[in-house]
């Protein structure tokens, strides 16, 4: 990802309107991200593009996706 694109991803990730997505989703982008192929990568910023309520329900457990590759960074963001 190019450092333009990485610094757009990064002003997404702490700009949310809940302050627990703000801490979780820039926690992971600076200790997790580099370490994800690039498929992960894309997944992540699907992640980023979505609702904040939604995402948060995702993290939390209170909804799910039938997307493996977004369940598999959600897994991840649990975890971190």
């Amino acid at each position: 990802m190019e450092r333009k694109d990485y610094e757009r991803l990064r002003w997404r990730c702490i700009r949310r309107a809940l302050l627990e997505l703000d801490v979780t989703l820039t926690r992971f982008l600076d200790d997790g991200f580099d370490k994800l192929d690039e498929e992960g990568q894309r997944a992540f910023v699907a992640l980023a593009d979505m609702e904040d309520y939604d995402l948060w329900d995702l993290i939390t457990g209170k909804a799910e996706i039938d997307d493996p590759r977004i369940t598999s960074i959600v897994a991840l963001l649990r975890k971190s």
